[in-house]
């Protein structure tokens, strides 16, 4: 078996136990920045692994979602933000510098730029996440939208001289909580429909038994994520407090209006939520 794992501390809760020894997995860990990961699933080189949920919705006929795991969100996200020298509303037709990293980000933000701030910019795809507000500051974009660790450590600092580099900052999960009034699902665990359901099923109940361990224990984790990212730890736990690792009922009512409006938009096919089942 071949599981895929974002090296992003949003992980840290579901791999925590495994990585720890304390929870066995029998297959390799595979790691890679979310959209790695969707194009190595696509590709059929891993069997299992956590996608931006738009990589569901995609091609949602290779794939099963595993119940009950997700990285979600019911108000601020806090590692998914757009960084702006002005506000959203009046970026139309200015340079917005998207991350490669996860198609769900870009997809949400292109919706919001589109139906709420009613702008259109000038999208361009980004390097490597960015963690250095200074220099950030000296690039020739309007705005910017910065995801993972990387955005933690900019909200955790500030200009050279004390003062904010960019004085308009969207959480964009806590954008798509007001305008919806749902909350958000970023990324998904899923399954190849051609992994033996055996091996699916136990990999699954591995993902749910290391998750249960890391959401008791996320003092520990808090203290591993603060070493990895310079993010203090405090902030760090406040962090893993705000998201959701289940996928319960309200998360599924709120996958399902992100896929609706993507398909609206004609951005993704019309998608069914199919789940692994014994």
């Amino acid at each position: 078996m071949r599981v895929g794992r974002i090296p992003y501390i949003n992980c840290f809760p579901v791999y925590g136990a495994i990585d720890r020894g304390i929870v066995s997995l029998e297959g390799e860990l595979v790691t890679g920045i979310p959209s790695l990961l969707n194009a190595r699933m696509a590709a059929g080189q891993l069997d299992i692994s956590v996608v931006s949920a738009v990589e569901y919705a995609r091609d949602a006929a290779r794939y099963l979602l595993l119940p009950d795991l997700a990285i979600s969100c019911n108000g601020p996200v806090r590692s998914v933000m757009l960084f702006s020298r002005r506000p959203a509303s009046e970026l139309g037709g200015r340079r917005v510098m998207l991350s490669r990293s996860s198609m769900t980000s870009v997809a949400l933000l292109e919706l919001l730029f589109d139906e709420v701030w009613k702008a259109r910019p000038e999208f361009s795809p980004g390097d490597a996440e960015m963690a250095d507000l200074d220099a950030f500051a000296r690039d020739e974009h309007d705005a910017r939208l910065v995801i993972g660790d990387a955005a933690l450590l900019l909200q955790s600092r500030g200009g050279a001289d004390g003062r904010p580099a960019y004085p308009y900052v969207y959480d964009l999960g806590e954008e798509w909580r007001r305008w919806t009034g749902h909350p958000f699902v970023f990324a998904v665990w899923v399954a190849q429909r051609t992994t033996p359901p055996r091996e699916a099923l136990t990999t699954h109940a591995a993902l749910l038994t290391s998750r249960d361990w890391g959401l008791q224990h996320l003092e520990e984790l808090s203290e591993q994520a603060a070493a990895q990212t310079g993010v203090p730890a405090s902030e760090c736990r406040r962090y893993f407090e705000g998201l959701d690792y289940g996928l319960g009922l309200p998360y599924l009512a709120g996958l399902s209006e992100f896929f609706g409006r993507l398909s609206a938009a004609g951005k993704v096919p019309s998608t069914t939520l199919q789940f692994l089942a014994a």
